[in-house]
């Protein structure tokens, strides 16, 4: 009786949430939209603004934690490592035009508002960075992620996602808390260690996994070998305090070097499903349609400038580097929302003292939302551009 009563709870919100993420999905695909904004709003229904179910919201940011890192473990299976380094210079002076101008920007509005440096530079970071488990999985669904345009905008997500210890080391500093000497060795040898396992992919170019003809006859062992491809990747990155999601993404491309995308993809297909649609569930769980509401219009008027501002500056971007001025704007659109790294971003302020309580609210509600927004600001982008087309 007691494990009865222990896994009851479980059976609950397993059976609610899928009943849920079911009817959403279906209501949102015949209006064309992606699965993605079923799955907030299933977060919102369960959470404390709407049915209650799920009170241990920790839970399942965690899962939704792991969905990211099999959703980059993913990607960096379908990453040509020649091709990827094509794009340094997109990748790498994009990230930063991108995160300078927005703490520019954020200072000059912070200046009439009396707001210290500390916090315009967190803010500033906040907005910089997209979701990369949004825009590949629109690019996925769209198809687009072995067109120039997607190759481009993965390759930006992908800077951005490296570049974010950094910032996360800047704000510690900012808030007065200064990383150990052991911390910023261990991060510094986690990085060359990175740098020369991509050097020795390119030079190698195919990888021989062991024992892989065994392996490619035996489907359980596939299933486990896997899950440690993936995992001891991101197991490897925490361990030098590095993002768990940017270890999954390498150990994906050593998986492309080594050509046994196909059995992998198969095998942990349906729990990428799974975990992915646990963080955009956990996302939703963290709205708080009270203050949503009590600060309705300033919310909506701060998202509608992020937008304008982000859709302009990486449409311009793109645009220097050799894109169309087609492929730059709709790049432009997918790069608009503020991505789930800032989560953390800005939990890491509100422990440091950067930010307030109220802030802290504001910045999630602010996130959560660029995110259910962003397939109905990507599908407008793409109804203007196809307008125009059609024009000419």
């Amino acid at each position: 009786m007691f494990l009865i009563s222990k896994i009851e709870p479980i059976i609950q919100i397993i059976s609610v949430l899928a009943i849920l993420v079911i009817v959403l999905s279906i209501i949102l695909r015949k209006m064309n939209q992606t699965y993605i904004i079923g799955y907030i709003l299933a977060g919102i229904l369960l959470g404390e603004q709407g049915l209650a179910v799920v009170d241990d919201k920790e839970s399942v940011e965690l899962l939704g934690e792991l969905g990211v890192i099999l959703l980059l473990f993913f990607i960096g299976m379908e990453i040509n490592l020649i091709d990827f380094l094509k794009r340094w210079k997109l990748a790498v002076l994009g990230t930063l035009l991108q995160i300078i101008l927005s703490v520019l920007l954020v200072f000059f509005i912070g200046s009439f508002y009396d707001w210290s440096l500390a916090r315009s530079v967190v803010l500033g970071f906040v907005i910089a960075l997209s979701s990369s488990a949004v825009v590949i999985k629109l690019l996925q669904d769209k198809h687009l992620i072995d067109t120039r345009i997607g190759k481009n905008v993965l390759s930006i997500l992908l800077a951005q996602d490296i570049v974010f210890v950094p910032l996360l080391i800047i704000i510690s500093q900012l808030g007065g808390k200064a990383e150990s000497t052991e911390s910023i060795v261990l991060m510094i040898i986690g990085a060359i260690v990175i740098v020369a396992t991509l050097v020795y992919i390119y030079i190698k170019g195919v990888i021989v996994l062991p024992y892989s003809k065994k392996i490619y006859r035996d489907h359980e062992l596939q299933v486990f070998m896997a899950i440690f491809l993936c995992f001891g990747g991101a197991l490897a990155t925490s361990f030098f305090g590095i993002s768990p999601a940017l270890g999954a993404f390498v150990g994906g491309m050593i998986i492309n070097a080594a050509k046994a995308t196909d059995w992998i993809h198969d095998t942990l297909h349906s729990f990428r499903v799974l975990f992915v649609s646990l963080f955009f569930i956990s996302v939703g769980l963290q709205i708080d349609l009270g203050f949503v509401y009590n600060n309705l219009w300033t919310i909506f008027s701060v998202i509608f400038v992020v937008y304008i501002t982000n859709h302009l500056l990486n449409t311009v971007i793109l645009k220097v580097f050799s894109n169309t001025w087609k492929e730059a704007f709709l790049g432009g659109a997918l790069l608009a929302q503020i991505g789930e790294l800032s989560f953390l971003i800005s939990s890491t302020a509100l422990g440091l003292g950067i930010i307030e309580e109220f802030s802290y609210n504001f910045t999630i509600s602010l996130i959560s939302l660029t995110l259910i927004i962003s397939p109905f600001w990507i599908g407008l982008s793409e109804k203007l551009i196809n307008r125009k087309k059609n024009n000419e």
